[in-house]
C-alpha cells in the first residue's frame, strides 16, 4: 500500500477530529464566548455545511489544479484556521472559520479518497479507502472522548493549537511523500456537468437516505436512552463510546467486503442489516443492554455503508467521466453530510408529532427506501448491459 495513504489517514484524523469534537466542548465553549449553548451549537451546522458544499462543487472547481496542490491547500486552511480559530473572542468570526475549514474539510475528504483508489489495482480499492477513513474513526472512536475530557479539564482552545499542529503535520507529510503529476485536462464545465448526472445523482440519494436512516435516530440517541430506555449518563456514554468503536470495525469490513464480493450485492446486504437493526431497537427499547449493542451495530453498519456507497459513487464515475472521479467523491460526501442535516430535522419533527419511541422505525423506513432505490438502479444497469435479442 503507498505510504501516502497512511498519512491521508493522519489528516482525516484532524480533520475527523476538527469536525466532531466541539459538540463535546459545546458547555465550555459556550461559558468563555459567554453565549448560550445553542449559539456555540451553530459552529457544528457552520462546519458541516461547508464541509457539503465544498465536497462537490469546490472539488469541481478545483479539478483543474494538481492534485498534490489541492490537498496542500485544504491541510493550510485546517492548520491556519484551527490556530485562528484557538485564539477567536467573537462567536460569528468562529462561525465564519468553521464555515472555511469546513470547505477545506470536503475537498480534501473527496479528493483524498479519489487518489487513494487510484493509486492501488482494483482488488485493493477497499482496502485503500478504508484506510484514509481510519483516521475518521479514530477520532469519533478515541479522538473525540479524549478531546472532549481535555477541553473541560484545560482548555478547549489548546485541542485547536493541537489540531493547528496536526495539519502542518499532514501537509509536510503530503509535501515530501506525494509526487508531483499533471493536471487533469478536464474543462470546467465538464467538471460540473459531472455533478448533474443522473447515474450520480441516483447513488448519491442512496447515500443520503442512509445519513438519514442513522442520524434520525443517532442526532436524539440522547432523550432516547435517558427517557424512553430509562437508562442514566452513564449507559448513554457507554452507548457513544459502542458506536465510535464500532466505526473503526464496519470501516473496515466496507472495505473488505467491496474486495472480496460485488459492491452492489454487499450494500444490498449492509441495507437490510441497516434496517433490521433499527427495527430492534424499537422492539427492544426498553433493554438496556440490547439498546447499547444495537447502538454500536448502528455505528459498524453506517460506517461500512460510507466506504461501499463511496466505492460504488467512484465506480460509476470511472464509467461516465474518469477525469471528474474526484467529484463523484465529493458528491458521495455532500449526500452524506444533507442526509445527516435532513435526518436531524426529520428526527426533531417526528418527536413533536408522534413521539420520541418512533424514531428507530422511522430510520429503518428509509433504509428500506434505500434499498428500493438501489434495486431499481441494479435492474436498471442489468438491463442495460444485457445483450439486445431479437
Amino acid at each position: 500500500m503507498p505510504i501516502v495513504i497512511y498519512v491521508f489517514s493522519l489528516c482525516t484524523f484532524a480533520f475527523g477530529l476538527s469536525e466532531f469534537v466541539v459538540a463535546g466542548l459545546v458547555s465550555a465553549m459556550a461559558e468563555d464566548f459567554a453565549a448560550s449553548s445553542t449559539a456555540v451549537g451553530s459552529a457544528i451546522a457552520a462546519y458541516a455545511l461547508g464541509a457539503a458544499i465544498g465536497a462537490p462543487l469546490l472539488t469541481a472547481l478545483l479539478l483543474g489544479w494538481r492534485e498534490r496542490n489541492v490537498l496542500l491547500l485544504t491541510l493550510a486552511v485546517l492548520a491556519l484556521g484551527s490556530l485562528a480559530f484557538a485564539w477567536v473572542e467573537q462567536l460569528p468570526l468562529a462561525n465564519l472559520i468553521r464555515f472555511v475549514i469546513g470547505l477545506a474539510h470536503g475537498v480534501f475528504m473527496a479528493v483524498a479518497a479519489d487518489v487513494a483508489v487510484k493509486r492501488v489495482d482494483a482488488s485493493r480499492a477497499g482496502k485503500a479507502l478504508s484506510l484514509v477513513w481510519l483516521g475518521l474513526t479514530l477520532a469519533l472512536a478515541l479522538g473525540v472522548p479524549l478531546g472532549t475530557l481535555l477541553g473541560s479539564l484545560w482548555s478547549w482552545r489548546a485541542i485547536f493549537v493541537a489540531l493547528g499542529l496536526a495539519g502542518l503535520l499532514g501537509l509536510c507529510g503530503l509535501w515530501w511523500l506525494m509526487p508531483r503529476q499533471a493536471a487533469p485536462a478536464l474543462p470546467p464545465a465538464g467538471r460540473l456537468a459531472t455533478l448533474l448526472s443522473r447515474p450520480l445523482l441516483a447513488a448519491a440519494a442512496i447515500a443520503m437516505l442512509v445519513s438519514v436512516a442513522t442520524f434520525s435516530f443517532l442526532t436524539y440517541v440522547s432523550p432516547f436512552l435517558l427517557q424512553v430506555t430509562r437508562g442514566d449518563v452513564g449507559l448513554l456514554s457507554l452507548a457513544m463510546l459502542m458506536f465510535g468503536a464500532a466505526t473503526l470495525i464496519g470501516n473496515v469490513l466496507g472495505g473488505h467486503a467491496a474486495d472480496r464480493f460485488a459492491i452492489d450485492r454487499s450494500l444490498q446486504v449492509a441495507l437490510i442489516l441497516l434496517a433490521c437493526n433499527l427495527g430492534l431497537l424499537y422492539l427492544g427499547r426498553q433493554q438496556p443492554w440490547a439498546v447499547v449493542l444495537l447502538v454500536g451495530g448502528l455505528g459498524a453498519l453506517f460506517f461500512a455503508i460510507v466506504t461501499l456507497s463511496t466505492l460504488r459513487l467512484l465506480a460509476l464515475a470511472r464509467q461516465l467521466a474518469p477525469q471528474a472521479s474526484g467529484v463523484a467523491s465529493g458528491l458521495s460526501i455532500a449526500a452524506f453530510n444533507l442526509g445527516t442535516a435532513l435526518g436531524g430535522g426529520l428526527g426533531g419533527w417526528l418527536i413533536e408529532w408522534v413521539g420520541l419511541v418512533y424514531l428507530p422505525l422511522a430510520g429503518a423506513a428509509a433504509a428500506l427506501l434505500a434499498l428500493l432505490l438501489l434495486s431499481r438502479q441494479a435492474a436498471a444497469a442489468r438491463s442495460l448491459q444485457a445483450p439486445a435479442t431479437s
